[in-house]
């Protein structure tokens, strides 16, 4: 009872499930830790401690994910402690833990972008002509003109100006931005607005209300050959753009991100893109 792990974990009233177990085993993993070196209780605890228990996790060849994951669970309970009165101060106040390895964005490859765009398996072909339409005009707005699926979603038949080619697109921060529509965009697009209800949204459901971005996923469930998250689409058509030479500075422009640090991920794809492709063909490679 000393550490008070269990008022701790039922205070996290506003955490999923997942989570909570997640604290649990982290700050079983600490308590185990600490109580091999004779300490029992959170009072303790210095900063000190906390970074040689950080030292441990890194000698101990964990993750550096799983670190930061472990020590987000340390900073919390150390500042409930603190909060409730049991400790006098919070030792865990800028405990800082390894930056995790950043996940590049998954590219989608050429046979899945087809089976999207071009070629829907019998899931897309068996239902309803005019929801299928409509998944057209969403897939190639998503992959043609990188939205986010939430820009996607907010969108209305207003913002398109289909004889230019162009959908103005209210992004992060309501930060407005024009960007280009493809030619099989503004097609699709043509085709859905024929079918399309008299309604506010550009994209409605079955029951008439504004396509939601977990309909959009469940759109790319019936048409996808594997798992595919929206956001796929938006990374493929970066990569795309830096695959065929765009400057770094308008890919970041047509996502709308506010740092170019953001959009540079995207090179580290691109490179390794092309180190496979020379890998796989350049016979001295």
């Amino acid at each position: 009872m000393a550490w008070h792990e269990q008022e701790f974990l039922a205070s996290l009233t506003s955490v999923a499930p997942r989570t909570r177990d997640a604290y649990r085993s982290d700050l079983a993993g600490f308590i185990t830790w600490a109580e091999r070196g004779d300490l029992h209780e959170p009072g303790g605890v210095d900063r000190v401690l906390l970074r040689r228990y950080v030292a441990h996790l890194s000698a101990r060849r964990y993750a550096k994910r799983s670190i930061a994951r472990k020590v987000a669970a340390l900073r919390r309970y150390f500042r409930w402690v603190a909060r409730t009165g049991r400790i006098p101060t919070d030792p865990s106040i800028n405990l800082l833990a390894p930056r995790g390895e950043g996940r590049l964005p998954r590219v989608l490859r050429q046979d899945e972008l087809s089976a999207l765009l071009d070629a829907p398996g019998p899931a897309a072909l068996s239902g309803d002509p005019v929801v299928r339409v409509r998944d057209d005009a969403v897939l190639e707005l998503l992959y043609g003109s990188g939205l986010r699926v939430g820009e996607l979603c907010s969108l209305d038949p207003t913002d398109l100006d289909l004889e230019r080619a162009r959908a103005t697109v209210w992004g992060k921060g309501g930060k407005q931005r024009v960007l280009p529509l493809s030619e099989p965009a503004v097609a699709a697009l043509r085709a859905w607005l024929v079918h399309r209800p008299d309604q506010a949204a550009l994209f409605v459901n079955r029951r008439g209300h504004r396509l939601t971005p977990r309909d959009v996923r469940r759109l790319l469930d019936r048409r996808a050959v594997s798992p595919t998250h929206p956001h796929a689409l938006r990374h493929t058509f970066a990569t795309h753009l830096l695959d065929g030479g765009a400057d770094l500075r308008v890919v970041q422009e047509l996502l709308g991100h506010a740092d170019l640090s953001t959009t540079q991920r995207y090179t580290h794809v691109s490179r390794e893109r092309l180190r496979v492709v020379y890998e796989a063909t350049h016979p001295r490679a």
